[in-house]
């Protein structure tokens, strides 16, 4: 029960994700055309495909996978609409942000001992290095900003 609790955790960090990431899309959409929007597209596509993964470990391990984020998501909600009133800038530094706090709780899930070998290779190959892409990717369109 442990390793599915552990998963949860972590596919609920990816379904806030999915779901700031759809919003900030819109809010570029409408604001700017497309403009940074393509830029978000693949790091959003990421997070899609995290949730398969994650989604599909849990069944594996005989769990009920998460369809939505719950309170955690509807807080990122409440700070990216924040953001969004002050701006473009504003809300790349709040998807910055989770970026760096989705990449700090795969580092803390990684230092779990008892972590399944098929959840550590997920996490190590494919999941936290997608995270640090997208760390590098949001810096690189705050560099354009500034």
């Amino acid at each position: 029960m442990h390793h599915i609790e552990q998963i949860e955790k972590l596919l609920k960090d990816e379904l806030s994700a999915t779901e700031t990431y759809l919003q900030a899309l819109d809010k570029f959409k409408e604001d700017v055309g497309l403009g940074e929007a393509e830029h978000l597209i693949p790091i959003y596509e990421d997070h899609k495909d995290a949730v398969s993964s994650l989604q599909a470990l849990t069944l594996r391990l005989g769990g009920t996978p998460a369809e939505d984020s719950g309170a955690w998501g509807a807080w990122a909600k409440i700070i990216l609409g924040g953001a969004s009133m002050l701006g473009k800038e504003s809300v790349l530094r709040t998807l910055q942000e989770g970026e760096i706090n989705g990449a700090e709780d795969y580092r803390r899930a990684l230092e779990d001992t008892e972590l399944l070998a098929d959840i550590r290779a997920l996490i190590e190959t494919q999941l936290l290095p997608a995270q640090q892409g997208h760390i590098n990717a949001l810096e690189r369109l705050l560099a354009v900003e500034a």
